[in-house]
């Protein structure tokens, strides 16, 4: 492999910071016919710049390649994401005075899962999402969808917006100068956008390793949107601490002005500079902390198998399979996962070829503790399945009891 540069300075990436081995893509399920035939893997490496302290994964894979007509992830299956996108939509139309001869963009929408809530105030809006599973799933609901990748090229062609939303997309993005070029020059001259994605802070102090995919391209710390936001005529107004995700930042952004930064705005900044995100020491124990995790849950899952206790997975995603293939876990070890996408339900897990199932089939079957994967929605899987013990494996193996 050639010498990686990063996405945003170019400067070369020699520091390694975690190394999670050769895994394949994290939403790439599999039919059972597909599974006695070979999978394509790539280095899970992932690299710090030095110069401007952005932790990186290189483009191993296009994003072409990641997210593929048949993308299996629908945010609409999970009822407090959708809940949260229609609080986030409530504040912007109260923030910044929306109505209906306003425009929405959002960017990466999905299935439909915020816009619905954009729809139902009767202010017009559009879609952008590259993945043709989930952009037809939101024309059919009639939510305006134009099924590209978002670029600075194609924000040249659109309508500008007044409001455009980008959540838990940033990290997704290989080319992320061009990406935020692309909200600068959609956004009118007195428009706003808001941006989500997970706090490299919180991953950190949480040890939410398995967040690290090949489709995430990057994880970002305040600083460094700051830095790209600025480098293309942006700047941040202000700066909300949000629980989604183990921890994220949702960061609103304006056409630069020269706005004091607010308060919330300073209070990140400071805590990632006490945290030292900008020294190569702040991350040396990411490796030390990954192995631990991954070592307690294999001394779980096998002091179980030997007391026979059923552990069933719930939530095939993307982190999961993640944290499964980094361990080696197979379906001796856990038997099957349970999720609610149907578009998941009778594959199977890549890598480790786990079967999916649907949660309905959890009650045929007398599981003793249900693993979950996806940690940051355990409540929500706690208040769907009483009766069962849980346990979530980040930051470390810990049971979560049960819900009568």
């Amino acid at each position: 492999m050639k010498q990686p540069h990063c996405r945003h300075c170019q400067s070369p990436l020699e520091h390694t910071v975690l190394d999670l081995g050769h895994q394949p893509p994290s939403n790439a399920y599999l039919k059972k016919e597909q599974l006695s035939l070979p999978e394509t893997t790539y280095p899970l490496k992932v690299f710090l710049c030095t110069d401007c302290w952005l932790m990186q994964l290189p483009e191993h894979a296009a994003a072409e390649d990641l997210f593929t007509a048949d993308y299996a992830y629908f945010s609409s299956t999970s009822r407090s994401w959708c809940s949260h996108a229609k609080q986030l939509v409530e504040k912007a139309i109260s923030r910044l005075g929306l109505g209906p001869g306003s425009h929405v963009v959002e960017i990466a929408s999905n299935d439909g899962y915020l816009l619905q809530y954009v729809q139902e105030h009767g202010i017009p809006c559009l879609g952008i999402e590259p993945t043709h599973s989930t952009a037809e799933k939101a024309m059919e609901r009639g939510i305006p969808t134009l099924q590209e990748f978002f670029s600075e090229n194609l924000a040249r062609e659109l309508e500008k917006a007044d409001f455009v939303v980008a959540n838990n997309v940033l990290a997704h993005v290989p080319n992320v100068n061009d990406f935020m070029l692309g909200i600068a020059t959609i956004l009118k001259p007195n428009g706003a956008a808001s941006i989500e994605f997970p706090h490299i802070l919180k991953m950190i102090e949480g040890n939410q390793f398995d967040t690290i995919y090949h489709e995430h391209y990057s994880y970002f710390g305040l600083h460094n949107v700051i830095r790209i936001a600025e480098a293309s005529g942006l700047e941040v107004m202000d700066v909300e601490e949000i629980k989604t995700h183990g921890g994220s930042l949702r960061v609103w952004l304006q056409h630069k002005k020269n706005t004091a930064l607010s308060s919330v705005t300073r209070k990140v900044l400071g805590d990632e500079e006490k945290k030292g995100l900008g020294t190569r020491e702040c991350y040396s124990a990411l490796q030390r902390n990954a192995e631990k995790a991954k070592n307690l849950l294999l001394e779980f899952l096998i002091r179980a198998k030997q007391e026979q206790e059923l552990v069933l997975g719930y939530g095939a995603a993307a982190k999961g399979n993640t944290l499964l293939n980094y361990a080696g876990i197979k379906s001796d070890l856990l038997p099957a996962v349970a999720d609610r996408a149907e578009s998941k339900q009778g594959k199977y897990l890549p890598g480790s070829h786990i079967p999916i199932i649907s949660p309905e089939s959890l009650k045929e079957q007398k599981v003793d503790t249900l693993l979950v994967l996806p940690w940051n929605i355990l409540d929500e899987v706690m208040a769907e399945n009483k009766g069962i013990a849980h346990a979530t494996a980040i930051p470390t193996i810990e049971r979560h009891g049960s819900i009568n």
